[in-house]
C-alpha cells in the first residue's frame, strides 16, 4: 500500500521533553557537552542537539532534537559524513534529514570530524572541529531569517567546502591512526552528485531513501511488535518540495479513515525506553500535521497512533480510557510512580496534539 500526504506547517505542543543543562557559550567544547543542552550568554539562549552520525537510524538523534523543540531558537549539529574505517560503515547526510529539520524550524550546522582514536581496524571517539562549530553558532545567534533559509543557504554556499574539509581531516586521521579509511573517491562522487544546486542533492538523496524505504518495507524491526504485520510506504511532501520516504509500522483502514501507527516494543521492560518513546513522538509530529492524505489514490482522513507494547504488560489502555481504567491498569501492572508520571505525560501530549496512545501487551 502506498500512502501520500502533505505538510504545510507544524502545529504541535511538546510535553515530554527533558530539562536541559545550561552551558556557558564562552567555555564550551561541543565534543564534551550533553547530547542536548542550552547555550547561554548575556543576550541569547540557544537549544543545541548533536548527532553522532548523519544516519538517522543510529543512536536516536530524533530524541535529542525532540528535547529542544519547545525553544524558540534551536540548532542541531550533524556530521555530513562519518567514516568508521574501511572495515566499518561510512554514512552520508541525506536531504530528507535536512528537510525535516527545516520543517521543524531547526538550524543545521553541517559539521565534520577532525580527530579520532584507533580501535582495532576502525576509528572511534571522533571529535568535531570545535572552533568551526562555535563560529557557526555565533553566526546563527545573529541570524534573523528562518532555519529553512539558513539550511538552504548553507547547502548552496558551504557544503562543497565542508566536503573538502572532510577529505583533509580524514586524510590526517588516517595517517595519525594508521587505520585504512574508505576511498576518497566516494567523497568526490558525493560532492559531484549534489552539485551546487540543492535540487540535485534532493534527487541524489531521494534515490537512496527510496531504496532504503523498499528494504525497510519488507523488514520488521526487533523493537516493533504489532497486531498485524501490515507495513505501508508513506511519502510526505512538504512546502519545500522535499519528500520523506518513510514506512509506517502498521496501517488500519476503515471506510473513510487511515490510522498511521508507529510501534515501539520492549521484551525486557514494562514499557519501551523513554528514548524509544520520543523517537515515536517525533513521527507523531509529522503524522498529526498531514493533510490531503491518500491511500492507493483514495482520499482519506488520517489519524496518528503511537502504540507502546511490552511482553511484561497485562491488558491495555488508550489515551481515551477513563481515569478508573487507567488507575486499574497501573495497579495490575504495579507501575512505579516514575512510570505513572511518564504515561500520564504521554497521554497529555497525545490529547493536546490529537493523536492516540495505545499501551498494551504484545509478544
Amino acid at each position: 500500500m502506498n500512502i501520500k500526504g502533505k505538510i504545510k506547517g507544524i502545529n504541535y505542543k511538546v510535553v515530554l521533553s527533558d530539562d536541559l543543562k545550561e552551558v556557558d557559550i564562552k567555555k564550551i567544547n561541543i565534543n564534551f557537552t550533553p547530547s542536548a543542552c542550552l547555550l547561554k550568554d548575556n543576550k541569547h539562549t540557544l537549544a543545541i542537539s548533536k548527532w553522532v552520525s548523519p544516519k538517522r537510524t543510529r543512536s536516536y538523534p530524533f530524541e535529542r532534537v525532540y528535547n529542544t523543540l519547545h525553544f524558540s531558537k534551536k540548532i542541531t549539529i550533524i556530521p555530513i559524513v562519518k567514516d568508521e574505517g574501511e572495515k566499518g560503515d561510512r554514512d552520508f547526510i541525506q536531504w530528507d534529514t535536512v528537510s525535516l529539520m527545516s520543517l521543524l524550524d531547526v538550524f543545521v550546522i553541517f559539521a565534520y570530524y577532525e580527530k579520532a582514536d584507533k580501535a582495532d581496524q576502525k576509528i572511534t571517539n571522533q571529535q568535531f572541529d570545535n572552533k568551526y562549530i562555535l563560529s557557526k553558532i555565533k553566526e546563527i545567534e545573529q541570524y534573523h531569517s528562518s532555519a529553512l533559509h539558513w539550511n538552504l543557504n548553507e547547502l548552496n554556499t558551504n557544503l562543497h567546502s565542508i566536503i573538502d574539509k572532510v577529505k583533509t581531516a580524514y586524510s590526517k586521521i588516517e595517517k595519525l591512526t594508521g587505520v585504512k579509511l574508505h576511498n576518497s573517491n566516494g567523497l568526490d562522487n558525493f560532492k559531484e552528485k549534489i552539485g551546487k544546486d540543492v535540487s540535485l542533492f534532493m534527487a541524489f538523496s531521494r534515490g537512496k531513501a527510496e531504496k532504503a524505504q523498499s528494504r525497510e518495507f519488507v523488514t520488521q524491526q526487533p523493537k516493533e511488535s504489532l497486531s498485524t504485520l501490515t507495513k505501508a510506504k508513506i511519502t510526505i511532501t512538504n512546502y519545500l518540495g522535499g519528500q520523506y520516504f518513510l514506512t509506517v509500522d502498521e496501517v488500519l483502514i476503515t471506510k473513510d479513515k487511515v490510522r498511521l501507527i508507529e510501534g515501539k516494543h520492549s521484551k525486557n521492560a514494562i514499557l519501551p525506553s523513554k528514548g524509544d518513546i520520543k523517537d515515536g513522538l517525533l513521527k507523531m509530529i509529522l503524522y498529526c500535521n498531514l493533510i490531503d492524505v491518500t491511500a492507493n489514490g483514495k482520499n482519506l482522513k488520517s489519524e496518528a497512533v503511537l502504540c507502546l507494547t511490552s511482553t511484561k504488560l497485562k491488558g491495555g489502555i488508550t489515551s481515551s480510557s477513563t481515569k478508573k481504567e487507567i488507575l486499574t491498569f497501573f495497579e495490575v501492572n504495579k507501575f512505579t510512580t516514575t512510570l505513572i508520571t511518564l504515561v500520564e505525560t504521554i497521554i497529555v501530549e497525545a490529547k493536546q496534539n490529537k493523536f492516540v496512545i495505545k499501551i498494551q501487551f504484545s509478544k
